[in-house]
């Protein structure tokens, strides 16, 4: 996609203000209003249309416990939609419109974002239908967690944003200045301090699966870590500051069948550094399932390799 047309001018809130109506113009016809009925009574948010027939993108507590809404478009139609699958781990969800001509949104790849740089929300706070706000990136790598029954997962590589945030705005689109939707809003964390669930190879890969599928498979290893520093003679040969220090094995589970034990250190994965929880988690979605999964452990200062093989974590549930 090409840039937005910003006429050249001297003046820099002239052109902020042309960037920020050039996304608003884009966006707001495909992003709409989301009224929801479920067995907790009714709640409203926002939805982003992002396919050309009709698939919305929202956040999982939005239609937590609902099967179906009606969502609203900018002007002024609307359509019942569907609940197609949510997942609650990564607090996104997929909703199909029965009928809407809405036009679809571009989506971008949050891993391209800077700290400072310019971001669009636009959703229907306190429901008030295509409102738009701006302000900057202004932390990225945060991460936030997000629960399932009895099981945690930490949604990672979150946006923070000083972009005004409101009750009613998750699962609105978070945009960059060309109008492609980088975050999912999903949290109103403090005055000036609003979240949102990143698009990119991760989201993108379970906003696939919730489309096709409606459900996502995660891996399941049964083994809890914490980050650790590894010993400097360690981390200057490997090149690598922590690992995870395991700190709970579940009897049974692919990680203890391996053969990996309390206060071992967990190195890599997959070929991949483990330093942080997250590292570990973006291993453990549906391609897993099933597959050899070669991990390396640093054991009384010695470097030991055993191999698990990851089951399914709904079959724990």
């Amino acid at each position: 996609m090409s840039d937005l047309n910003v006429p050249a001018t001297d003046d820099p809130l002239d052109a902020y203000s042309q960037v920020v109506t050039g996304v608003a113009t884009r966006l707001r016809p495909s992003v709409a209003a989301l009224r929801v009925r479920g067995s907790r009574g009714e709640g409203a948010g926002s939805g982003v249309v992002f396919t050309s027939d009709g698939f919305l993108l929202t956040s999982a507590h939005v239609v937590a416990r609902s099967e179906e809404g009606e969502a609203t478009f900018a002007d002024g139609s609307s359509a019942t939609f569907d609940v197609v699958g949510a997942d609650p781990l990564a607090d996104l969800a997929v909703l199909r419109a029965r009928s809407t001509t809405a036009p679809s949104a571009d989506l971008g790849d949050a891993d391209t974002l800077k700290i400072g740089q310019l971001v669009v929300a636009v959703g229907n706070p306190m429901g008030l239908a295509g409102s738009v706000t701006a302000g900057v990136v202004s932390g990225l790598g945060r991460s936030i967690p997000a629960r399932d029954g009895r099981f945690t997962r930490l949604i990672d590589d979150v946006i923070q944003t000083d972009a005004a945030l409101n009750p009613g705005n998750s699962g609105g689109a978070l945009s960059d200045a060309r109008g492609r939707v980088v975050g999912i809003n999903t949290a109103v964390a403090g005055y000036g301090l609003g979240l949102a669930v990143p698009i990119n190879t991760t989201t993108r890969q379970i906003i696939s699966e919730l489309t096709s599928t409606g459900k996502v498979r995660r891996a399941w290893l049964g083994v809890a870590g914490v980050p650790m520093p590894l010993p400097p003679t360690t981390a200057k040969r490997l090149g690598q500051r922590n690992g995870l220090r395991v700190v709970e094995v579940i009897p049974g589970s692919p990680a203890g069948t391996a053969g990996i034990y309390l206060d071992d250190i967990i190195i890599s994965a997959g070929g991949q550094p483990t330093e942080t929880v997250q590292a570990l988690q973006r291993l453990m979605l549906g391609p897993a399932i099933g597959r050899r999964l070669p991990i390396t452990v640093l054991r009384r200062d010695a470097f030991v390799d055993v191999i698990s093989v990851p089951t399914e974590l709904a079959a724990h549930r």
